[in-house]
């Protein structure tokens, strides 16, 4: 029988999430990693065979834009696994211009928010039996820079943004990601699920690929040692491995010092947090409706 913890990560093949990937092979686990590209995720798996010789990558093709593909993954995930440790959300996306998905959905809210929702919500059962087991979602103090939140009328905002405003968009998605960790834990308080967030701090990962001399910007970066994305990678092993967060529940973390953070006071209210929730669950389970 495998003892081996199973830890479920997305966003693993590239950035922060990638070294993250690496470093939680080392410690001797059963990875499985959601990825939209087949062969950047045979790359990683040549990768952890270099590093952690013991370690099995098993890999789930999904597009995290699409709530289909998600469920999806999720049913093999839970079918592949007798036992899930830690869940980690760490996919993300900064769009510079609006996209929207073939369901009707703006692509950073689905990737960024409704993804982890989806996934999570998919994998409970199974977290919560595997209990002390953990979920840690990648969120941002990005989230700081939004000043209204509407949960239905934001979850469904399609309307087009420009470059400028596309951080505050951004930010609100990753507002959503705390006030769904701190609902989600009081929701699993006494079950034995761990259920943190963290910023991962200024990362030069190829978050913002899409801006112009991107690509040259992060290697000016990164000489002078600036926005390290091992910073980030480090936070997220923490909360997944470290057993000083065993038994911490709505848990918000910086990068580096794991200093505990607060949720911006917009999105604070435990109030707001249940709405934004219940939106959520609505709005997700309309989505399997016939159309």
């Amino acid at each position: 029988m495998d003892t081996r913890p199973v830890i479920v990560m997305t966003g693993a093949t590239n950035g922060l999430g990638r070294l993250a990937a690496l470093d939680l092979a080392r410690t001797g686990v059963r990875l499985g990693i959601v990825a939209r590209s087949r062969s950047k995720a045979d790359a990683l798996r040549r990768e952890v065979e270099q590093v952690a010789p013991r370690t099995s990558v098993d890999v789930f093709l999904a597009d995290l834009s699409l709530l289909a593909d998600v469920r999806r993954s999720a049913e093999r995930i839970d079918a592949h696994y007798p036992r899930i440790d830690v869940l980690v959300n760490n996919a993300g996306l900064h769009a510079f211009s609006q996209r929207v998905t073939s369901e009707g959905f703006a692509e950073m809210t689905a990737v960024n928010y409704l993804a982890p929702w989806a996934l999570t919500n998919a994998l409970r059962d199974k977290l919560t039996a595997s209990a002390p087991s953990r979920i840690v979602t990648v969120a941002s103090r990005a989230s700081r820079r939004v000043r209204t939140i509407d949960p239905f009328k934001d979850l469904t905002d399609t309307a087009g943004f420009t470059r400028r405003e596309s951080s505050r968009l951004y930010g609100r998605t990753k507002l959503m990601d705390i006030m769904f960790t701190q609902e989600l834990g009081r929701r699993l308080g006494g079950t034995g699920v761990a259920v943190t967030c963290l910023c991962p701090g200024f990362n030069t990962t190829g978050l913002g690929r899409e801006l112009p001399l991107a690509h040259t910007l992060e290697k000016v970066l990164t000489r002078l040692n600036i926005g390290d994305p091992r910073h980030g990678a480090d936070i997220i092993v923490r909360l997944a491995t470290d057993p000083a967060f065993a038994g911490i529940t709505g848990g918000y973390f910086a990068a580096r010092t794991a200093r505990p953070l607060e949720c911006p006071e917009i999105g604070r209210d435990e109030a707001v947090q249940r709405a934004l929730w219940d939106a959520t669950a609505d709005l997700l389970h309309d989505t399997r409706r016939p159309r």
